[in-house]
């Protein structure tokens, strides 16, 4: 079963609002204040379709399984872009896509010029935290930019060296 890692295409719209639902469901985290009820999450490739922002998706007998990307969140510091909707199809997980397509992000964001990732997560997401605290991300203790997701607590910064 092999894996592509591509840009987001229109078509995958469905198919990744679908895994970030179902992945806040799994995991019981909250509906209201997160991504799961942002009308943009059914528009994906329309959000990313902007300067300095990118989606990453995992692509597995064609159909979109994963998803991670960087965009640059309102009200963050110049050079500052969010590592944003990283979630993985529970049926793919433990299987090293998610690091690939976070590493993905981290190199997009190298390579358009910003100086920091940013993100915003749940304790419900606890491995994903994990992940981000072995790639370099450090707890903040307030939330930076303007996402609208005012039930996240949980906020990190990785500085970006060249």
């Amino acid at each position: 079963m092999s894996v592509i890692y591509r840009k987001v295409k229109s078509e995958d719209n469905p198919f990744l609002a679908k895994v970030i639902r179902n992945t806040i469901e799994e995991f019981d985290a909250p509906r209201t204040g997160t991504v799961y009820s942002d009308e943009s999450t059914d528009h994906l490739f329309e959000l990313f379709d902007i300067p300095k922002a990118i989606l990453w998706v995992a692509e597995q007998n064609g159909e979109a399984v994963g998803c991670c990307g960087i965009y640059p969140t309102d009200g963050l510091d110049e050079g500052v872009c969010e590592l944003v909707k990283f979630y993985i199809s529970n049926s793919v997980r433990g299987k090293g896509i998610g690091k690939e397509l976070m590493l993905k992000s981290i190199d997009s964001a190298r390579t358009l010029g910003y100086t920091n990732i940013y993100l915003e997560s749940l304790p419900h997401f606890s491995k994903a935290i994990a992940m981000y605290e072995e790639s370099g991300f450090k707890t903040l203790d307030v939330q930076l930019g303007n996402s609208g997701h005012s039930s996240c607590n949980v906020w990190m910064l990785k500085e970006l060296k060249s």
